[in-house]
Order: structure tokens, then sequence, then C-alpha cells
């Protein structure tokens, strides 16, 4: 009997072992960035210690700044277009990898971005889906360091409650977002300020908020990657001066 224990034992740990390597080779395997997001790393900075892409004005000082966090299992620079268009208005825009692809292995990987950037005095945090549920969290247990949530595809967590904040918010959605449904970003307003500037994009879908090629279970395109691109970063500009004139 005691056999026959040891033997179901170790078969218990090597199924669990073969689980957590399962797990990290899938993890380590994240959607890849597009050609477009690749010719756009060209105008990024990579940060040796962090290996963050920051992108900055070409001929103005920054009035804000925005860190971004990667959707779950998505490779970072698939952000770079996004981040390039932002920050030729004016502003710092950082996007931070996260352990094994998944930023609730990194929620607080925003505050050493701030740090490392004393000059600039206004910061959002957000990021696309998952990225931005992870910014959520920051921005609700680090309310001294961020003024505004920007929410890519994107809502806070059941349990993280921003409706008797002031803490500006700008949440953007798509019409045909299958991943973060339409009824899902509706559920979230509930749990945002009153004040939040919800944004809808028609024609769009998850994966348009990156570029990294299609997602699994979501809604077709119906206009191109760039117009959604367009339509992101512009509002994402505006959110971002209008921080910095409070």
């Amino acid at each position: 009997m005691k056999k026959i224990l040891r033997y179901i034992g170790l078969g218990l740990i090597i199924t669990l072992l073969l689980g957590v390597l399962g797990f990290l080779v899938w993890a380590s395997t994240p959607a890849k960035p597009e050609a477009a997001a690749l010719e756009a790393l060209a105008s990024a900075h990579v940060d040796e210690d962090h290996n963050w892409l920051v992108f900055t004005p070409e001929d103005a000082d920054s009035s804000a700044g925005l860190v971004l966090y990667p959707g779950g299992r998505v490779d970072y620079r698939a952000y770079a277009p996004h981040a390039k268009a932002i920050a030729e208005a004016g502003f710092t825009v950082v996007i931070v990898p996260m352990p094994l692809n998944f930023a609730f292995l990194g929620i607080n990987r925003a505050a050493d971005v701030i740090a490392a950037f004393p000059e600039i005095e206004t910061w959002a945090v957000g990021g696309h889906s998952l990225g931005g549920a992870m910014a959520a969290e920051f921005a609700k247990s680090n309310p001294s360091l961020v003024d505004g949530l920007v929410l890519w595809a994107s809502y806070p967590a059941d349990n993280t409650d921003f409706s008797d904040s002031n803490l500006p918010v700008l949440s953007i959605f798509a019409s045909n977002d299958q991943v973060a449904s339409l009824e899902e970003i509706e559920d979230s307003r509930s749990r945002l300020p009153e004040e939040t500037q919800f944004i809808q994009i028609d024609g769009g879908n998850h994966a348009g908020f990156g570029w990294y090629g299609m997602q699994n279970g979501d809604g077709s395109l119906e206009i191109s990657k760039l117009e959604q691109q367009d339509q992101i970063a512009e509002t994402t500009r505006n959110f971002l001066q209008n921080l910095g004139q409070d």
C-alpha cells in the first residue's frame, strides 16, 4: 500500500511539474508584433536597465506622461505605433515589458517609471485588456502617483471600485470586440467615476488596439487597423492634454 501511495504521489508531482512547464512555455511565446510595430520602434529609446520602450516628443518637453501596460500574452512591442503617435503630440509614453508577458505579475512596474522621470509631474497609467485592468490596480493602490487612468478595451476587476474617486478615467472600447465585450464595458460603469469618458470605436475589435495580428474569439475588424489606431491615439492625446491643464 505504501508503495502504491508513493507512486501516486510521484505521479502527482510529475503532473504538476509538467503543468508548470507547459504554462511557462505557453506564456513565453506571446503574440508577436507586426511589421508596423517593428518599424515604429525606430522612434523609441530602449532603457537598458529595464527594457522599457520610451517614446518622447522631438520638439518639446513633455507636459504629461503615460505608462502603458501590454495585454496578456502580447509582445509589448506591439503597441509601439500607438505610443509613437501619442508622443508626437508632446507626451512621454513608456511601454513596460511584463514577467512572462502577464501584467498581473508586474502590477507595480509603473512606480519605477514614474520615479525615473522626476521632471514629469503629471502621469497617467493605462493599458490594453489585462494590462488596463492591472494599471487600474496600480492606480487604486497608488493614488498619490497617478493623475489619470487609460483603459483600452479594458475595465477594473470586480473588486476594484473607483466610483467614489475623482480620478480622471478614459475608457476606449470597440463595437466588435468579443474579448472585452460591450456588456462587460457597460457593467464596468458602476465601478468607475461618474465623469469617466467612454469612447466607442465603431467597427473596431480587440486586436485592433495593438499590432499583433488576429486574436482567437475576437470579432471582425470592419475598419482598417490604422484607422482604429488613429482614433485610439487621438482620444488618448486629448485626455492627456486635459490632464496637463488641470
